[in-house]
């Protein structure tokens, strides 16, 4: 009988031990995000509020949203592009462009509301789509907002695509099973808009894969957002 019970008691500890356990799939913690002086400036986006005050004509002055063209109606000099720039950026296009009108373009941008935070997630998961992003999450994160992995997914190989810096970037992010247990230290945290793309199979070609796969796979607003400078090259 002392037997039978020692042999229940062990097997309730182990059992406990192994609930309070953190598994090895379960989704790491997001990254934690540093700010200092050399961090880029925020750039803005399609559906963020700036408010736009002209000193030197008041009448001209305030409160527009960037279009899904990227652009921003503005009176006397028209349609004006705004996203992908910085408020500084703006603000020098702006009183440039005032410059034929006014004698003196004083002005100043300041963002006064931001859209949702999206990023998209396509290839071998198993809803691909856009998902709002419900606080700092890594590309791990993200597939999982997706419904996870399909079986043909290649997890080491997952691509990264992002504009944070102002010019596009392609990383590769290994989040094989190995790479979660080992803390997921090549997946950092995704900002708006960035797009994170499971593969089928290894990428030998990088930037051939994303002409071939990624960028046909984009909807519009992304697809739109990669293009904003230069060609779909970059």
């Amino acid at each position: 009988m002392r037997v039978a019970f020692a042999c229940i008691a062990l097997l309730f500890t182990a059992s406990s031990a192994l609930a309070q356990a953190p598994s090895a799939a379960s989704e790491s913690a997001p990254p934690a995000i540093t700010y200092s002086d050399q961090t880029p400036a925020y750039r803005l986006y399609p559906g963020d509020e700036v408010e736009i005050t002209v000193f030197s004509a008041p009448e001209l002055s305030r409160t527009a949203t960037i279009g899904p063209d990227g652009r921003l109606a503005m009176p006397l000099i028209g349609a004006v592009r705004a996203a992908d720039l910085t408020a500084d950026e703006l603000h020098d296009i702006l009183v440039a462009a005032y410059a034929a009108h006014l004698r003196v373009p004083e002005l100043t941008v300041t963002p006064s509301r931001y859209a949702s935070r999206q990023v998209f997630v396509g290839g071998e998961v198993a809803r691909p789509g856009i998902y709002d992003m419900p606080a700092n999450i890594d590309a791990f994160q993200a597939v999982a907002l997706a419904g996870g992995f399909l079986p043909s997914a290649h997890r080491r190989d997952v691509l990264v695509l992002s504009r944070a810096s102002g010019e596009t970037t392609v990383s590769e992010v290994d989040l094989s099973m190995r790479a979660v247990r080992g803390g997921l230290q090549t997946a950092h945290a995704l900002q708006r808009y960035d797009v994170v793309y499971v593969p089928r199979s290894r990428i030998s070609q990088v930037n051939l894969f994303m002409q071939q796969y990624v960028r046909d796979a984009l909807p519009v607003q992304f697809s739109f957002y990669y293009a904003l400078r230069g060609n779909r090259n970059n």
